[in-house]
């Protein structure tokens, strides 16, 4: 038949396996504040006290290094001007700075940051008694048509 090509090779590998598979780093879900406060807080508008805030008290802020909370020591004038005058330039800038510190689910999956649920696994684990629970039973069943 047309378009079924070669049959696939027994001794096949993935040639684009994921290199940095032990780089990830788990985070507590529970907002703790952390990290230094904002230089000259009083200087700013309240939005950009409650951006900043709001950072402090993010998951990911536990894995903060003294370079992230430079960056958005550096950010923070740019937040401020935004909020006084809305432009696109000082919104990408900002959006993208904040995606390299992992500001929305997708940031923090390219990162391999996770955020550690309480109370997730147990949420995710099978109910006992409930469902399939061996599985060879219910292969050998399914094996013999019962």
């Amino acid at each position: 038949m047309a378009g079924n090509g070669p049959p696939p090779s027994p001794r096949k590998r993935r040639r684009n396996a994921d290199t940095h598979a032990g780089a990830a780093v788990t985070v507590p879900a529970e907002p703790a504040e952390s990290g230094p406060p904002l230089p000259y807080e009083e200087t700013y508008r309240t939005q950009t006290r409650v951006w900043y805030r709001t950072w402090r008290e993010s998951p990911q802020a536990a894995a903060f290094e003294a370079t992230d909370w430079q960056r958005l020591h550096m950010l923070a004038p740019l937040v401020d001007a935004y909020w006084g005058e809305p432009r696109k330039d000082l919104f990408a800038e900002i959006r993208l700075n904040e995606s390299l510190l992992g500001a929305t689910h997708v940031d923090r999956l390219r990162a391999r940051i996770t955020i550690e649920r309480p109370g997730a696994a147990q949420a995710q684990a099978p109910a006992t008694g409930a469902g399939v629970s061996d599985l060879t039973a219910r292969r050998r069943r399914l094996a013999d048509g019962a």
